[in-house]
């Protein structure tokens, strides 16, 4: 069970404004809900870029691998027949065939590592800040599960000084 302290904000202008004034005070910030994408929120909370890219290649290589090897092993090895006066390795045939291999390994395979990355998957349970960030409010969660009185009423305070309209504390 982790206690989180988070404030909702009407704007994505104030929302950027808060996570730039928490990273000036050196708080640390858990975590940034939003109802869509804003623009620059990784660069203000200092994100690097994500490596879903590089396994999408990998994926799409092996695909292109196995397209490439199973045609060739079956029609010069296995099976080989000469189609229309063919030779037996005709790789503009293999072209489409090889394309979509490529495509299909690719998509599978980074929305699978996509799913096991983000923790996500037929019996995972959502933890649901609150019902509106989905809607129209945007967030900014502290974990405040070891933190003294004290520090939760500092964060707490900066979450009203920076404009929030709402602040909740809620168990998940």
């Amino acid at each position: 069970m982790k206690k989180v302290l988070f404030g909702l904000y009407n704007d994505d202008t104030e929302l950027l404004d808060a996570i730039k004034g928490a990273n000036d005070a050196g708080l640390d910030i858990m975590d940034v809900y939003t109802p869509f994408p804003v623009h620059g929120l990784d660069d203000v909370m200092g994100l690097s870029e994500s490596r879903l890219h590089q396994a999408g290649f990998i994926y799409g290589a092996l695909g292109t691998m196995t397209a490439l090897g199973v045609m060739t092993w079956v029609f010069t090895r296995d099976w080989p027949i000469i189609f229309g006066g063919k030779p037996y390795f005709s790789f503009p045939a293999f072209v489409p065939i090889t394309f979509e291999l490529t495509v299909l390994f690719a998509s599978v395979g980074m929305v699978l590592t996509f799913y096991i990355v983000c923790g996500l998957g037929p019996f995972a349970k959502a933890n649901v800040l609150h019902d509106r960030i989905t809607d129209d409010k945007f967030c900014i969660a502290f974990d405040t599960s070891n933190m003294s009185q004290v520090d939760v009423e500092k964060y707490a305070a900066f979450l009203d000084s920076s404009g929030a309209a709402e602040i909740h504390t809620k168990d998940i």
